[in-house]
């Protein structure tokens, strides 16, 4: 093999990468790709190439490293350092998380509760020393910052209290590939126990006595497909397999009741569910199917207490695409015996139900809006059904932070893109809602200073696709006195059925007080519109996603918004995949776009079954390789595949090396190919930028300052390309942080 012909880029000119063609014959079309030998991660010639260029990317935006430091100026200068978090009570304690100025990571606490009926959250010492406690009698549980020393990153998985509140079970990856060891913390004497799980996804429950931990591993292609149980004080090669999960289209989990007396085994593909059971009451009958498997049958189960009844609450759509929400018995039951208690509604997309002694919460969507439904419970069964309603125009909602079966209030969380997010309590028999928090801004932040909007662009196929955009008020105003167009950052997803709803960020700040606004295409393949959204964006319909996309971009041009050459587009991961696509197809609308850790070589990632995640995607993408079908319409949208010689707005890739989502190689290709497009110094040549992080995964960096320092350097080069690197942002000044 040739090593590379320009190892590291020379001044004014980008790194060039060898052509070494590989010839693969699929369906009788043959595929030449020259840039698949920048898969062998341990080349040097590899490391040689991607270090050069993150030189190239960082001599190219030099001019930018005031502005980059800035930014991240300002958004520290925002940003309340020393914090903590609203107190969740878990049982007989108070649990909160404490951050700290000037450390990376922060700390894990929490105190006794004052007795049985304290469901009032005790009010923390704010902005007090790392070395004093926030609350009296507080515990220290896990100090992050300890456990991040030595180690360039560093994620915690997972952390869960043991049922009677001695023991804590936290998982941690330092390398960034979602591998992570689980380990048992006696808090009683503060010592670890011999106990440590490696190799294990996410975190690990506790069963009901507290005696042993399930834990999820993955098979040699990344997909979660063994539960295992671990006795405490064993080792892990004496664990039991409990399930292992044969067909490569599924993955699995496992989760215990928030009534405590059920331990459930889900196991799913993207169309298909089936969940196993353990009954704590009778643990001798062991895990038994709740309902099985039918191809296109999903559903969720949950356990309930009904009119003095167990019941199995369970989320379905055996009666319509935007589900349902019936009850079984606690025993096996077939999909016809399911009874409803919520109906399918063709206008309400059910998506999750949380069972309370007292009262249910569902999760539901309604024309692009997320709500929270309360079903109370009396006597007879449902004594009450409805919204927690919320007057903005455009927000989100949704609960969580509830461990307890018995608690009378739901903690839920609400956010606009404006109003920073938002800690209530509701309590359902008293109808109240208590704001417990709202996160701090500081520097004089107001959201009356800011608008936001909900903008609906038509479609090629006429459907309406809703725009959820925010801009610092009067800012189109100030464009030539009356209201013309501002630069846009448009960030689409579209995909896997994940909504990309409304949400506040400081570092977005940055960018509106520049005079930008920042807008989300609420494209099909999301799910915020319901089943049919995420339906009509996926398999042979995928190019909706990216007509979306465009017409998103085509409206905001067309209703005066922006303009194409200030208009910026982001997205990341599968949002990668949409900006590789669009700019493909309508290269003119965009000034720049941004594409984070980018699906990019999505054919063939699908054609090989042998990676990451490839097999349980074929209910999302397709199987190119058994179907030729499939394979000539993902060849049509493809990114890497569809690259030519049109003229390309300046981009910016971003990834990192040990990735194991999107694996480094394809964006790592894709601008291979992107800048082998036209010779060195021609007219035409797309402006294309590399960065990979060497030790980092799928979610980038770690630590919240190297995480502000990744923003910026994005913020800034969009800035860059939006013609407002010079602007000074109206707002917050980057005086010494208060705290």
């Amino acid at each position: 093999m040739s090593s590379l012909a320009s190892p590291a880029p020379t001044p004014g000119s980008p790194p060039v990468a060898d052509r070494r063609p590989t010839t693969r014959e699929i369906h009788g079309h043959p595929r030449v790709d020259n840039y698949e030998w920048l898969r062998e991660k341990d080349s040097p010639d590899v490391i040689a190439h991607l270090e050069a260029e993150n030189a190239w990317t960082q001599e190219r935006t030099a001019h930018l490293s005031g502005l980059r430091q800035t930014i991240f100026e300002e958004i520290k200068a925002r940003t309340r350092e020393t914090d903590l978090s609203v107190p969740m009570r878990n049982r007989d304690h108070w649990y909160y998380g404490r951050s700290f100025e000037g450390r990376e990571y922060g700390a894990s606490c929490r105190v006794p509760v004052a007795g049985p009926d304290d469901w009032t959250p005790p009010q923390p010492t704010e902005d007090c020393a790392a070395d004093q406690p926030a609350l009296p009698g507080e515990e220290l549980l896990l100090d992050l910052e300890e456990l991040a020393q030595g180690h360039e990153f560093f994620s915690l998985g997972g952390s869960s209290i043991s049922p009677d509140g001695t023991l804590l079970a936290y998982s941690t990856d330092v390398v960034g590939d979602e591998r992570y060891t689980v380990r048992v913390k006696d808090l009683g004497t503060g010592e670890l126990r011999t106990d440590e799980i490696s190799g294990v996804i996410g975190g690990a429950t506790w069963d009901r006595d507290g005696a042993n931990l399930y834990y999820t591993t993955v098979d040699d292609s990344w997909r979660a497909d063994k539960i295992w149980r671990h006795r405490l004080g064993s080792t892990q090669a004496d664990d039991e397999l409990v399930f292992h999960e044969p067909d490569g289209r599924f993955w699995v989990g496992v989760a215990r009741s928030r009534s405590d007396r059920f331990l459930m085994i889900a196991s799913g593909s993207k169309v298909t569910s089936e969940y196993r059971f353990l009954d704590a009451d009778s643990p001798d009958a062991g895990f038994r199917v709740f309902a099985e498997r039918r191809e296109g049958l999903e559903y969720s189960l949950d356990h309930a207490v009904i009119a003095g009844e167990d019941r199995f609450l369970v989320m379905h759509n055996h009666s319509g695409p935007d589900f349902e929400l019936s009850t079984a018995p606690t025993a096996p039951t077939a999909a016809e015996e399911w009874r409803p208690l919520i109906p399918h509604d063709a206008s309400v997309r059910l998506e999750d139900v949380d069972a309370f002694a007292g009262h249910l919460v569902v999760h539901q969507r309604s024309e692009g809006l997320t709500q929270l439904r309360i079903l109370e419970l009396g006597d007879a069964g449902v004594s009450d059904d409805y919204l927690v309603e919320f007057d903005e125009e455009v927000y989100t909602v949704g609960s969580g932070g509830n461990p307890n079966f018995d608690q009378p209030t739901v903690r839920l969380g609400y956010t606009t893109m404006a109003v920073p997010s938002s800690v209530y309590d509701y309590d359902v028999r008293s109808r109240e809602l208590t704001l417990l928090r709202q996160a701090p801004v500081l520097g004089g932040y107001d959201p009356a200073d800011y608008e936001e909007h909900r903008l609906w662009a038509p479609a090629d196929d006429g459907v309406l696709v809703p725009i959820s955009i925010v801009a610092r008020r009067g800012a189109r105003e100030d464009v030539g006195g009356g209201s013309g167009p501002v630069p846009v950052l448009l960030y689409g997803y579209g995909a896997y059925e994940a909504s990309m709803d409304p949400y506040f960020s400081i570092a977005r700040l940055s960018m509106l007080d520049r005079g930008a606004a920042f807008a989300i295409a609420h494209v099909r393949g999301g799910g915020e519109m319901g089943r049919r959204w995420y339906d009509d964006g996926k398999l042979f319909h995928k190019q909706n996603t990216f007509s979306d996309f465009i017409a998103c971009a085509r409206h905001l041009v067309d209703t005066g918004w922006a303009r194409p050459d200030t208009l910026v587009a982001e997205g990341g991961s599968a949002g990668g995949l949409l900006m590789g696509a669009v700019v493909n197809q309508a290269p003119e609308l965009f000034g720049g776009v941004v594409a984070a850790v980018p699906f990019v070589d999505a054919l063939t990632t699908m054609l090989d079954a042998s990676l990451p995640l490839t097999v349980t995607e074929y209910d999302e993408w397709g199987n190119p390789e058994a179907d030729p079908a499939v394979y000539d319409y993902m060849a049509t949208y493809a990114p890497y595949d569809n690259v030519g010689g049109a003229d390309y707005p300046p981009i910016l890739a971003e990834t990192s090396l040990n990735d194991t989502r999107v694996l480094y190689v394809e964006p790592a290709k894709w601008v291979a190919k992107l800048r082998a497009t036209a010779p060195a110094g021609e007219p035409g040549r797309p402006d294309v930028l590399l960065r990979t992080e060497m030790s980092a995964g799928h979610g980038g960096v770690s630590g919240r300052y190297k995480a502000w320092h990744d923003r910026s350097f994005s913020l800034a080069w969009m800035l860059d390309r939006m013609g407002l690197a010079e602007v000074v942002p109206s707002g917050v000044t980057t005086a010494t942080n208060p705290s």
